[in-house]
């Protein structure tokens, strides 16, 4: 039983987000909780491309009909992903993050919260952080950029909402699985953003619900007003948007605990102050999600914590707080699709 499950993070940690191993043997606790051993087992014959049930099969020689139960179950769960192509189901590799963590949203429980939140750290470091490619990158909230910024469409969160043809919301799983431990904060819950094939997984698995572009708008708008970051996939066809909390976020929490977050995370902003116009009310230090800013009198961003998210300038009374692009041959220009995405995580992490 113990060789499935080592051979299941050995499977999660070749797959490009990585599953690091840790000397507390964590992992192996979160692993032994979400999967039986017939599905530990299960889980390793797939790969990150899509494939149906009778290739699967012709491939490593299981029965069909025993494979398609237990895949159709599996992806139920959350342990697998699942997309269709008109009648043919097709079964893919999830990753442990972005992935399996996320489709757990309703059955958490607060044995796997603390083991999940005891990995984290790990997981960031040795994997998530570990490549020059993220899964997520930054975009400004669309208030605090100026009318003679040329941004692109794949930086504007409207105009990647405004692109899609399916979109499900549901409630972000970090401050839902904060609030099951007795932290956190009480910032929006159902602000997760899903788009194409990811959004019919979430509906299909009871996930979220189906919304229009009006009202997914909308929650970005309240999101923004709360006070969160918008990180939308990285790639210019962005699959989702998330809205995070310094506080909550798995990601941001732990990028906050990091000298320079800045360095890692995917943006092409900066918050700037005129310091003039600054009455020191410290209005952008609530705001900040990376503790950037300190005010002696006036404010100051610290340029190595500043993610460009622009939420300072929106509460900023005086006007005092700028957003700024990065010189042009400092911008970022992310990968076209997921799946470039995923390739140059794996390329740089050894895999390819």
């Amino acid at each position: 039983m113990t060789d499935l499950y080592e051979k299941l993070a050995r499977h999660l940690d070749n797959l490009p987000a990585g599953f690091p191993r840790t000397e507390s043997g964590v992992e192996m606790r979160i692993l032994k909780r979400l999967f039986s051993p017939e599905e530990a087992e299960v889980a390793t014959l797939l790969t990150m491309m899509p494939e149906p049930v009778a290739g699967i099969a012709q491939r490593t020689g299981m029965d069909e009909t025993i494979l398609a139960d237990r895949l159709a179950d599996m992806a139920k769960k959350g342990l697998v992903f699942r997309v269709s192509r008109g009648e043919i189901l097709l079964y893919s590799a999830a990753q442990f993050v972005i992935g399996i963590w996320e489709y757990h949203l309703n059955d958490l429980d607060e044995d796997l919260i603390r083991d999940v939140n005891e990995y984290m750290p790990t997981l960031l470091k040795k994997g998530l952080l570990a490549t020059k490619t993220q899964q997520l990158r930054v975009v400004p909230v669309a208030k605090s950029v100026s009318a003679e910024m040329a941004i692109m469409p794949f930086e504007a969160a409207e105009e990647i909402i405004n692109k899609q043809s399916k979109i499900v919301v549901s409630d972000c799983i970090c401050r839902k699985e904060q609030k099951m431990i007795g932290k956190g904060c009480d910032k929006p819950k159902e602000v997760c953003l899903s788009f194409g094939a990811g959004a019919y997984y979430y509906e299909q698995n009871g996930l979220g619900r189906e919304i229009d572009k009006a009202e997914a708008l909308a929650i970005l708008k309240k999101g923004v007003e709360a006070g969160l970051v918008l990180q939308p996939g990285n790639q210019q066809k962005s699959l989702n948007i998330c809205m995070c909390c310094g506080c909550c976020c798995g990601v941001l929490k732990n990028l906050k605990k990091i000298d320079k977050p800045a360095r890692v995370v995917h943006t092409n902003y900066y918050a700037e102050v005129d310091e003039e116009a600054c009455i020191g009310c410290e209005a952008c230090v609530d705001r900040c999600q990376m503790d950037a800013i300190t005010v002696n009198e006036v404010a100051r961003v610290e340029l190595d914590r500043c993610i460009g998210c622009g939420l300072c300038v929106t509460d900023c009374p005086t006007e005092a707080m700028m957003l700024k692009q990065k010189a042009e041959e400092d911008r970022y220009t992310p990968p076209k699709s997921v799946f470039e995405t995923y390739m140059n995580i794996a390329q740089e992490r050894g895999l390819m």
